[in-house]
């Protein structure tokens, strides 16, 4: 089963200096941390931010082209989680017809936030997140134990995560 789920912020692994998105379901009762790219993050945090560019960033011409084409997301789905990578689709409609492309959960999010579409995580991804190696996890694997972590990570709320630094 696919739940809805919110971009609540993005922060920072103090470990590996790498972004984190995080997603929460409309209770904030369930967390997703997604480790992306910075270029990604960038993407994102712009439009969390509402920071516009002179010059279309590469998720905004991405957006208009479809705008353009009179193509519409419909909605992306984070679908599976395998040997520590997600997976997600992009669903994009055009006269009726639904067509569904591969796209790496980053740029799915980054496109889903300027078209406005819904993002949906499948449960068993969420589940299976829970089991990441702790070499990812938000704290040093040597001080604290896996359950500390993961209720740590299903703890956090809005207030946890400060602005993304550009």
């Amino acid at each position: 089963m696919f739940i809805g789920m919110k971009v609540s912020g993005l922060t920072i692994d103090p470990i590996t200096n790498t972004p984190i998105v995080i997603l929460k379901d409309e209770s904030e009762q369930k967390v997703l941390p997604i480790w992306i790219g910075v270029f990604e993050a960038s993407a994102i945090a712009a439009v969390l931010e509402s920071i516009s560019f002179a010059r279309p960033m590469t998720h905004d011409l991405m957006n208009e082209m479809l705008r353009v084409l009179e193509v519409s997301v419909t909605k992306i789905e984070i679908h599976d989680l395998r040997n520590n990578t997600f997976f997600a689709y992009v669903y994009l409609e055009k006269d009726g017809s639904v067509i569904k492309v591969d796209a790496r959960p980053s740029d799915a999010i980054a496109l889903a936030l300027r078209s406005e579409s819904s993002i949906l995580v499948d449960e068993k991804v969420i589940e299976k997140s829970r089991n990441i190696s702790m070499d990812r996890k938000l704290a040093d694997p040597d001080n604290l134990q896996e359950d500390q972590t993961k209720e740590f990570l299903e703890n956090l709320s809005p207030e946890d995560f400060g602005k993304y630094k550009m």
